[in-house]
This record gives C-alpha cells, sequence and structure tokens, in this order.
C-alpha cells in the first residue's frame, strides 16, 4: 500500500493509476492532480480543498465526510462515488459525472454543476443553497430520476436542467430561503413526471418549464411565475 507521499511522487513521475489507495484522513490541499485514477480509493474524511482533480476518476470511491470545498472536479468521473456528508462548497463540477453516486446530506452550496451528470443521484437532505458569494449553478443538468426528497435548493439555477421523475418531495425550492432576493430558476425545465409533493416553490421561476405528469400535491406554488409551462394536465399555463 501506498504512503500519500509515495502516491504524491508516483504522480509527479507521470503515474495515474491510484485505484484501491487507502487515503483514510489524507491531507491533500492546494494540489495538482489532475486526471488521477482513485477508482475504488477510501477517501472518507480527507482533506482535499482546492485541489485540482479536473478530469479524474473516483468511480466507486469512498469519499464519506471529505472536505472538497473549492476543488476541481470539472469533467471528473464520480460515478457511483459514496460523499454522504461531505463538503463540496464552492467546488468547481462542471460535466462531472455523478450518475448513481451517493450524496445524502452533502454541501454543494455555491458549487457550479453545469451540464453535470446526476441521473439516479441520491440527494437525500442535500444543501444546494448559493453560498454568500456564489450561487450554485445546475444550469443543464442531468437530474434524471434523482433523489432529491426534502433538499435545500431555495435561490439555485436550475434553467433548463432535466429533472424526469425526480423525487423532490418537501424540497425548498423557494426564494425564502436566502434573503428572499434570488428566486429559484427553473425556467425551461423539464419536470416531466417529478414528485414536487409538499415541495416550496414560493416565487420560483417555471416559465416555459414542462409539468407534464408531475405530482403537485401540496406544493405551493404562491408567487411562482408559470408563464408558458405546460401543466400536469397537459394544458399550458398562460
Amino acid at each position: 500500500m501506498q504512503s500519500l507521499n509515495q502516491l504524491m511522487e508516483s504522480y509527479a513521475a507521470g503515474q495515474r493509476d491510484f485505484a484501491h489507495s487507502q487515503l483514510l484522513e489524507a491531507e491533500i490541499v492546494k494540489a495538482d492532480l489532475a486526471g488521477i485514477d482513485l477508482s475504488r480509493a477510501d477517501l472518507r474524511q480527507a482533506r482535499l480543498g482546492r485541489t485540482n482533480f479536473s478530469h479524474g476518476t473516483f468511480r466507486e470511491a469512498d469519499l464519506s465526510e471529505a472536505l472538497l470545498w473549492g476543488a476541481d472536479l470539472s469533467g471528473a468521473d464520480l460515478s457511483s462515488a459514496v460523499l454522504r456528508e461531505a463538503d463540496l462548497s464552492g467546488a468547481k463540477l462542471v460535466q462531472v459525472n455523478l450518475a448513481k453516486a451517493n450524496l445524502y446530506k452533502a454541501s454543494l452550496c455555491g458549487t457550479n454543476l453545469r451540464q453535470a451528470n446526476l441521473t439516479e443521484t441520491i440527494l437525500y437532505e442535500v444543501d444546494l443553497r448559493p453560498s454568500l458569494d456564489q450561487g450554485t449553478d445546475l444550469g443543464e443538468a442531468d437530474l434524471t430520476n434523482a433523489e432529491l426528497n426534502y433538499a435545500h435548493l431555495s435561490g439555485a439555477t436550475l434553467a433548463h436542467a432535466i429533472l424526469v421523475g425526480a423525487k423532490l418531495c418537501r424540497a425548498n425550492l423557494s426564494q425564502q430561503g436566502w434573503g428572499g432576493q434570488v428566486p429559484t430558476d427553473l425556467r425551461g425545465a423539464d419536470l416531466q413526471q417529478a414528485d414536487l409533493s409538499y415541495a416550496d416553490l414560493r416565487g420560483a421561476w417555471l416559465q416555459e418549464a414542462n409539468l407534464r405528469r408531475a405530482d403537485l400535491t401540496g406544493t405551493d406554488l404562491g408567487g411562482a411565475q408559470l408563464t408558458g409551462a405546460i401543466m400536469p394536465d397537459g394544458r399550458t399555463y398562460t
């Protein structure tokens, strides 16, 4: 088993395959590890803040309670990874693959998830609210069948995101949770067959969104902008 120092030396020498590495509680901060392969690695409680992991591979890795604040994971493959209660605040996750990953109670405040693949991802009680200095961007992300029950999404950007069949029961998508100033942007989002039961959508922007066959049981749409949206019964809201 390689030590952390050996891993860093091997990476500097050109090696990229570090699958199955045991890096429990490792500290790798502000490093450049672009393209690294840490598939099935044990990175529980690791401190990885502001490190460049762009285009890296973390398939089935365990990153439970890891600190990844400000890390660059753009284009990385984290499919089926475990990120339970991980802190990804302010991370760059553009075009990241998080399909079937487990992000239970993870913090994603102020992250850039534009065009990310989050199909069948577990995002139960995840925090996707904007940070004080940066919004959370999920524009054009694929969240098909994602688990977002009880998620905190107030003020997030989800314009043109794909949320077909997503579970958003009791999720907070209102503008009220962040000073009441920034509406949650769901313009043009595809929410067909999504479960929005008892979700809070007060003040949300839903213009041109597709809500066909979505479950709006008990949903609070007070003040929401729905012009041009396709409602659950197939009629267009005018």
